[in-house]
């Protein structure tokens, strides 16, 4: 029946922008009208957007070209990991492989990525080409969403770069934006991912999603007016919008300093990726040790997976999938938001194969794509409260609103996804 689930994908955006609006402050002096506006603004942004990337042949195209680009890439590292680590990093093995696959080190092979891909950044900012494509995203969004200028910017850039990175571009701003426009900036970074870890997630993602490169940065970049939107609507903006221009004193001098220094940002976020991704796995193991001390439920162990699932499986639905796969979908979110976006992956490629469908499994790689969890709010508050230490007390207040509403923001660009695929 894929006209009823496109249906349901259309009542889920509609709720899911209903509840943004029931979450703003009952002395926020938006008016029923405002909010619809605001709302209707937004929504027509976004599906825009999704039918331009999803269904313009071209843009197909580019983005399925793209994915090549994740090949060359993978080749690229693992000639640097291997020179440097052998065999562990990908060289030839000196003894003969029993088990396929039981060579592949997960952070000597794949994590690499992350230093590759941020000397890259590096080197693009230095040569003007993303600050050219972060400019020219800024100048859409201001004139679809009347956002500010340096709003503008600094939700363009949280598109490609991470959410503290991006601040930085508009530092001279954020102890001018109002209270609204910061949340903004927030939310935007909760609902989009770095480019860093954008093609080590595609090459995670390659066997159950075709393109995942284009996906993932389709995903970034339609959450992008939706976070604009959720913000405004759970934070209406009463003050004048902030003019501001891309701050450039900070840039590289030279395309090495470019390389060096991307390369040495990229190594404390490994450093970071790895750490949290050994303590994160040991405490689901140990949560899930203690919940098995507990009675089976519908004949199998309780684990907690399984009880995020169960509580999150109307948000699933709401995206458009099936009830009978919404439990699954319901737990990858549910990691998604306590654990990371990271594992949440990791969790939907082991699925068995007649879990979810394929067209869930699009939905889902939508709605899990966006930084809104725990491990990255203590990332976002440090490094703001670093770019603008005036606004510590509000940048706290404001840190758990903004993991709510960058997840809205992500589950409505998976429900626009499911309204648009049959």
């Amino acid at each position: 029946m894929p006209f009823a689930t496109n249906l349901q994908s259309l009542l889920g955006l509609l709720a899911l922008a209903l509840l943004a609006a029931l979450l703003a402050p009952r002395a926020s002096g938006r008016t029923p009208r405002s909010a619809l506006k605001t709302a209707a603004a937004g929504l027509a942004v976004q599906l825009l957007i999704a039918l331009i990337i999803l269904k313009l042949p071209p843009v197909r195209f580019l983005f399925a070209t793209l994915n090549e680009a994740v090949g060359a890439l993978q080749a690229a590292t693992e000639a640097g990991t291997a020179f440097v680590f052998g065999y562990l990093g990908g060289g030839p093995l000196p003894f003969e492989e029993t088990h396929p696959g039981s060579s592949f080190i997960f952070a000597f092979r794949a994590l690499p990525l992350i230093l590759v891909m941020s000397a890259i950044s590096g080197l693009l900012f230095y040569w003007r080409i993303l600050p050219w494509i972060v400019r020219g995203f800024a100048w859409a969004l201001q004139r679809t969403l009347s956002i500010g200028g340096a709003v503008g910017v600094g939700v363009a850039a949280n598109i490609f770069i991470g959410m503290v990175e991006a601040p930085l571009l508009i530092k001279p701003y954020m102890a001018k934006v109002s209270r609204s426009e910061l949340f903004t900036i927030m939310t935007c970074g909760m609902a989009t991912i770095a480019g860093t870890v954008m093609v080590l997630y595609a090459s995670i993602l390659a066997p159950v999603v075709p393109d995942a490169l284009g996906h993932l940065l389709a995903a970034s970049i339609i959450s992008a007016p939706a976070a604009v939107m959720v913000a405004r609507l759970m934070m209406p903006e009463t003050a004048p919008p902030t003019d501001g221009t891309f701050a450039t004193e900070d840039l590289p001098d030279s395309a090495m300093e470019a390389v060096t220094r991307g390369t040495l940002d990229g190594v404390t976020l490994l450093i970071n990726v790895i750490a949290m991704l050994v303590v994160l796995v040991a405490l689901v193991h140990l949560i899930n040790l203690a919940l098995g001390l507990l009675p089976d439920l519908f004949a199998a162990p309780i684990t907690l997976q399984r009880l995020l699932g169960y509580a999150l499986a109307p948000v699933a639905w709401l995206m458009g999938i099936p009830w009978s796969e919404a439990v699954t979908g319901g737990g990858l979110l549910g990691v998604k938001i306590v654990l990371n976006e990271f594992l949440a992956f990791l969790d939907l490629v082991a699925l068995p194969k007649d879990a979810i469908s394929p067209r869930s499994t699009l939905i889902m790689t939508y709605a899990l794509t966006g930084f809104a969890n725990f491990a990255s709010l203590g990332i976002m508050i440090g490094g703001l409260v670093t770019i603008a230490p005036s606004r510590r007390t509000e940048i706290v207040q404001l840190g758990l609103r903004s993991i709510v509403a960058g997840t809205i923001a992500t589950c409505m660009t998976g429900a626009i996804v499911g309204l648009l695929t049959i």
